[in-house]
């Protein structure tokens, strides 16, 4: 049996990734300090309907706790983050110990104790920075950017913006150059808007999931910009189809780098485009209030997903409104344990 490491494995992703290999017949390990919103509920659902799951509460800062639990370690899902830019800038220094530090640590863990490990990095479409360099067009509902009609791809200049963007990035790179450097297997993921169930979300983090239970408590919301930024949508059950299929063509993919997300054909403005959507699923929509827009701010960002199509034959399959009514459906079914987390 192949045992399977995930850090941040009580986060939205993690739970859902040790969901889909659990049934595939792999051995779970997570490791997370349960210290973001959700955690210690999504913990309790997976020991549920896991057998035999095994739980280390650590944190990635604590280099000698992370080379224990990777030891012996088949493939390594590295999740656990610090997430929201706002929090990035009121503290840099800790947003950099954890996404930097604790990635280094990973990644030490890996070169000194188990050096044949697979691992998979959650990266961010925010190491690209504002995108200042694309020529963006401003229409009705939403931006355009008629100059890279596919999106963005990974041959675009990165450029860290706010102290989230800098720790990603960095973090990104090494795990790049410690395949290069040191011949570990690594494949790094710069996702774009993930959602699903078990997706816990809050006003800095997990927009569209925070749309949707501001709508359910009818809680007033703040929308950064005007609302017509664009992003590509990806549901969470096709990210995990996009980790397996890379994990079978480790050959081809080993080392590199693939942007992630649900493509043009799910790309949505922010508000403009997907207010009248979650009226049309829930009967209304919050009261909103504007405000200018948060450092590293993209008006807009759709991945550019056809490397992964031609390496490893992945596409999405859930569009986008089926998956925004299938999530807004689970937090309807669990609305009494979001309401405590509120």
């Amino acid at each position: 049996m192949k045992r399977m490491l995930i850090t941040g494995g009580a986060g939205f992703i993690g739970t859902n990734t040790a969901l889909y290999f659990a049934k595939k017949g792999y051995a779970i390990t997570l490791f997370d300090n349960l210290s973001r919103i959700g955690t210690k509920e999504n913990l309790t659902y997976l020991q549920k309907y896991i057998p035999h799951l095994s739980f280390v509460q650590g944190d990635i800062c604590d280099a000698k706790a992370v080379a224990n639990v990777i030891s012996g370690q088949d493939i390594i899902f590295h999740f656990a983050a610090q997430v929201a830019v706002t929090t990035s800038v009121i503290n840099p220094r800790e947003d950099f110990e954890i996404n930097a530090g604790g990635t280094i640590n990973i990644l030490e863990a890996m070169r000194q104790r188990n050096p044949h490990a697979l691992l998979i990095y959650s990266s961010t479409n925010k190491v690209y920075g504002g995108l200042e360099h694309l020529k963006v067009k401003e229409k009705l509902k939403r931006y355009e950017c008629l100059e890279q009609p596919f999106g963005v791809d990974e041959t675009t200049p990165l450029d860290f913006h706010s102290p989230y963007g800098c720790s990603k990035g960095s973090a990104d790179q090494y795990v790049r150059d410690y395949h290069r450097l040191y011949g570990l297997k690594t494949i790094v993921f710069r996702q774009s808007c993930i959602y699903g169930s078990h997706q816990f979300g809050v006003e800095d983090q997990g927009w569209l999931a925070w749309f949707l239970i501001a709508t359910l408590f009818h809680i007033p919301l703040t929308i950064y910009g005007n609302g017509k930024q664009v992003r590509d949508l990806l549901s969470v059950d096709d990210l995990i189809q996009a980790y397996e299929k890379a994990i079978d063509h480790i050959k081809i993919t080993s080392g590199q780098i693939y942007n992630i997300g649900g493509g043009r054909d799910n790309a949505i403005s922010i508000w403009l485009e997907c207010a009248p959507l979650i009226k049309s699923i829930a009967g209304s929509i919050p009261k909103i209030t504007y405000k200018k827009e948060r450092p590293g701010d993209q008006p807009y960002f759709i991945a550019d997903i056809r490397k992964a199509k031609r390496d490893f034959r992945w596409v999405p399959k859930i569009s986008y409104k089926k998956g925004i009514q299938l999530l807004y459906d689970w937090l309807h079914e669990h609305a009494e344990i979001i309401k405590r987390n509120l």
